[in-house]
């Protein structure tokens, strides 16, 4: 895409974070935006602060999870701006860092249907909910999903999968938009250390699928790490840098977008390098 002025996108997991950050650099653009957030006070919050730089702005409540919401949430923009040129299926979840290094014979089957539900069913939803309308009204448009670093590292959590997940389906329908001749493309988000409230993501976990994780009832190494991935957390890239990457990336129709640092980015290679070379993996990396 080039031209985005008066343009539309829709943003998940839009009133924080990333999100929220995406939301202004397309308002900034010109375009107009939908935001959607489970959130309710911070979404209309995040929809004043948008507002503020002059675009059209429409807000909706919105459970990822819930395929009835993505598809509300498709009506909403449609119905209001006509089209949607650029969906951004960025709304993400963590049961806290220690279900990061929890083992999957230990950790409760409720942190997996959590967060495969948000990271994964709700991207997929968009998918669905979204890319029909697009293309049948044939104008431009690009669709960005966000995975993660951890979507191709590896880990026995459902964090680390879901984000594999995602990675390997913006891959399938980026090679059908293509071999289709479609007008829309795609990205895959992959970012490393960013500063965001993800390890305050349990904050909005539904009652259903049982209490926030308890730290204290963790393993002492998976305490230590949960300490060490929020501290590096807060030293994290700012989300408007990641914002600028993906508006870059959706113009220059780049498909892998990898907003990290140098050393995960050297652990992501050593992880590719020791696939093609068949060797076994290596523990704690």
């Amino acid at each position: 895409m080039q031209d985005f002025k008066d343009k539309v996108a829709v943003v998940t997991g839009a009133a924080s974070g990333m999100g929220l950050a995406f939301a202004h650099k397309f308002a900034q653009e010109g375009m107009s935006v939908v935001l959607a957030d489970i959130e309710a006070e911070a979404l209309s919050m995040a929809e004043a602060a948008v507002k503020a730089h002059g675009g059209k702005v429409a807000a909706l409540r919105t459970n990822v999870m819930s395929q009835d919401d993505i598809e509300r949430l498709a009506d909403t923009a449609f119905s209001t701006f006509g089209n949607v040129h650029i969906l951004v299926n960025n709304a993400g979840v963590a049961a806290t860092a220690a279900t990061l290094r929890s083992r999957p014979w230990e950790s409760p089957l409720s942190d997996w249907e959590w967060t495969w539900g948000v990271n994964f069913m709700g991207v997929l939803y968009g998918i669905r909910a979204f890319i029909p309308r697009m293309l049948e009204n044939g104008e431009e448009g690009h669709i960005v999903n966000t995975a993660s670093m951890a979507g191709l590292l590896t880990g026995a959590n459902p964090y680390n999968i879901s984000k594999h997940s995602v990675v390997c389906l913006t891959e399938g329908i980026y090679k059908e938009f293509k071999g289709m001749g479609a007008k829309l493309s795609a990205s895959v988000l992959c970012p490393g250390l960013i500063k965001t409230a993800i390890l305050e993501a349990e904050r909005n976990r539904p009652p259903e699928f049982g209490p926030a994780t308890n730290l204290t009832e963790q393993r002492p190494e998976v305490q230590q790490f949960s300490a060490f991935f929020k501290a590096a957390l807060d030293q994290g890239i700012e989300p408007d840098e990641v914002a600028r990457m993906v508006f870059e990336a959706i113009r220059d129709d780049r498909f892998y977008i990898f907003p990290a640092q140098p050393n995960v980015l050297q652990s992501v290679r050593a992880r590719m390098e020791d696939i093609i070379d068949q060797r076994n993996p290596i523990p704690g990396a």
